[in-house]
């Protein structure tokens, strides 16, 4: 399962699980871009991974959600790198929005950062990887593709849409040796540790019982860098290399896919 030499690009890298993501592709050994809006914390990650190395890391500004910024930052991506073995793809926004009350922004708003940023990014990597045989992309789906969210319509629709994109694009460029699988993780990310503390004490007795009650190790959230690190190295591999098309929960336990 190495990746020494791996050419990889890391999206939403800025924190959580991206920043997690980058920091253990590098540890083993792969070169990697790093790519996010917030520039700040996108450069401090990769200059913490360099300085532990032994792989490498660059990072460059990039909306997923445009398509022209999209082409212009992987084209400069691959062009550090020398070509492009593996996109894992973590980058997302969160918006509470019930049925009732989603606003057509909002709806918009996470359709484009989630599922159109999902496949402007796959596609181009499709191609890239298409040139040098093959590769991986491992998509970010969520438990909240797969079931009823009442205080996130939007965000819901949005993974759910993530879940269908990914099989289908595994379908399709499977003949050209390109990989695309979903990881649903249940993290403690910044993210969800600032949803929690919104919280009133109901809301936070809900999130118990909907959430961690049902995560059967340990009934918490897991670690970004110690709990998925391992996995998101294992599909960028080439052991993973007959895995495509699958919806892969990282979440203790929490849910089942069939």
């Amino acid at each position: 399962m190495s990746l020494m030499g791996k050419r990889i690009i890391v999206t939403g890298c800025s924190r959580g699980m991206g920043k997690a993501t980058l920091k253990v592709y590098v540890a083993a050994g792969a070169h990697v871009v790093g790519m996010d809006v917030t520039d700040e914390g996108g450069e401090k990650v990769v200059a913490t991974a360099n300085a532990a190395g032994p792989g490498s890391a660059t990072y460059i500004h990039a909306d997923i959600s445009d398509r022209e910024g999209v082409e212009i930052a992987f084209a400069s991506a691959v062009e550090t790198l020398g070509g492009l073995d593996v996109l894992a793809h973590p980058a997302a926004i969160q918006r509470a929005s019930t049925a009732s009350d989603v606003t057509v922004d909002d709806w918009d708003l996470m359709f484009a950062v989630c599922v159109r940023g999902t496949m402007l990014t796959n596609q181009v990597a499709h191609r890239y990887m298409k040139e040098v045989g093959g590769g991986s992309i491992i998509n970010f789906g969520s438990i909240s593709g797969l079931r009823a969210e009442v205080s996130a319509a939007a965000y819901s629709a949005a993974k759910g849409a993530v879940h269908s994109w990914t099989r289908t694009a595994a379908a399709t460029w499977g003949e050209d040796g390109v990989r695309v699988n979903a990881i649903l993780p249940a993290m403690a990310t910044p993210m969800f540790n600032e949803a929690v503390a919104r919280l009133d004490d109901e809301g936070k007795k809900w999130m118990y019982w909907e959430n961690l009650h049902t995560i059967a190790m340990g009934k918490q959230y897991g670690d970004p860098e110690k709990d998925l690190g391992p996995v998101m190295v294992f599909l960028a591999s080439d052991g993973a290399g007959f895995i495509t098309g699958q919806l892969l929960p990282v979440d203790g336990g929490q849910i089942s896919v069939r």
